[in-house]
Formats: C-alpha cells, sequence, structure tokens
C-alpha cells in the first residue's frame, strides 16, 4: 500500500520516528540500523511496510529497500513477527545476516534477544535459498569469504577516515567486492576511490 514516507523527523529515538508529511505525523517502528541512518537528519525517506493484524495497524520503516526486503523475508517465517525481524534487523546489518544465513550460524543468529535456537535454526531453513535469490540483485551484496569479508572492511575504515560517505564507498565497495572477491585491500581502496 505504501512505497515510503518522506518528510521532516519531528520525532526520533532508537525504536521508532516521527516523520511529518505534509502536516500528518507518521509513528514508523524501525530498526537500530535505520536510527544510525537518520538519527542526525531533518529530514527522511523511510522505506515502508504497513502491517495490519485484527488488533492494530503497524507501520515498519527502513533507511534501505534491501532492510526493507530482509525484513520481508523474515516475517515470511512461521513464529517470527514484526518486532522479532526488527529486533534481528537491529543486532546485525544486512551484510551481517545475510553472512549468518549463508554459512548456517544458527548459535550466532540466536544471540538476538528473545530468539531461541529451534527459530533460529527455522529462519536458516527457510531462507537460505531465498537469500542468494536476494543477493542476485544488484541492490545486496553476495556473501563473502573471511578473507574478502576483512579485505572489504578495511578499505571501508579507510575510505571513512579519508572523510568520504560510509552509504556512498559501502556501496562502490560491494560492486568492487561482487567482480573481484579476491582483491587486495590497496587495489580496492584505489578502485572505490575512481569510483567516488
Amino acid at each position: 500500500m505504501y512505497e515510503y514516507i518522506s518528510g521532516s523527523v519531528a520525532e526520533i529515538a532508537p525504536t521508532y520516528a516521527v516523520v511529518d508529511a505534509g502536516g500528518i505525523g507518521y509513528y514508523i517502528n524501525i530498526s537500530l540500523q535505520t536510527f544510525s541512518a537518520i538519527e542526525h537528519s531533518d529530514r527522511a525517506k523511510l522505506y515502508v511496510h504497513f502491517s495490519v493484524r485484527e488488533d492494530m495497524q503497524t507501520l515498519f520503516g527502513f533507511a534501505t529497500k534491501i532492510e526493507r526486503e530482509l525484513f520481508r523475508r523474515l516475517i515470511s517465517v512461521s513464529g517470527v513477527g514484526g518486532n522479532t525481524a526488527r529486533m534481528i534487523l537491529s543486532t546485525y546489518t544486512a551484510q551481517e545476516l545475510q553472512n549468518i544465513i549463508a554459512t548456517e550460524n544458527a548459535a550466532l543468529l540466536k544471540n538476538v534477544k528473545g530468539l531461541g535456537l529451534k527459530t533460529a535454526q527455522k529462519i536458516i531453513v527457510e531462507l537460505s535459498g531465498k537469500m542468494l535469490e536476494l543477493a542476485a540483485s544488484d541492490d545486496m551484496p553476495m556473501p563473502r569469504s573471511a578473507a574478502s569479508s576483512e579485505t572489504y572492511d578495511e578499505a571501508l575504515a579507510a575510505l571513512t577516515m579519508l572523510g568520504f560517505q560510509k552509504t556512498a564507498s559501502e556501496k562502490a565497495l560491494q560492486a568492487i567486492m561482487r567482480e573481484s572477491p579476491s582483491i587486495a585491500v590497496e587495489q580496492a581502496i584505489r578502485m572505490a576511490l575512481k569510483k567516488l
């Protein structure tokens, strides 16, 4: 029903944001990832998921379409509600969650508050195929090996220290890592500088 809500940030907390769009204040439940992305902004554009239950209607908002898509995939698993999915996305970034599912690390996933081992295993079983399908899209980074993950993290830290925006740097590095997964840190930084 709603694709996104864009407007001025009237109020913000780690779990919700009130976005004033045309004089109407929308109370939107958010994850910590989204909070980090918009906490210092006067205006925000949140991609929303509108949840309707017998007793309540809720808006969940996300800074990126990827995070919203992950949320939707998480709530498609029976036993995982909106608040649990939001808690998972508050604990792990989209990249980390994708790696946890790709490596079938239920022990790490159950570290999420309120998530048991059985539910964590169920999420991994039900979403492992769907994650590969999501990774095939250009927006979603592919799962990385420990070595390429280290390269990515080091290159991202260097670009951030050089004063480049984190989101732009992430996008550039993800594109580079997708083409050359075993690239060296220096080379990744050099290629990213050309893209930024």
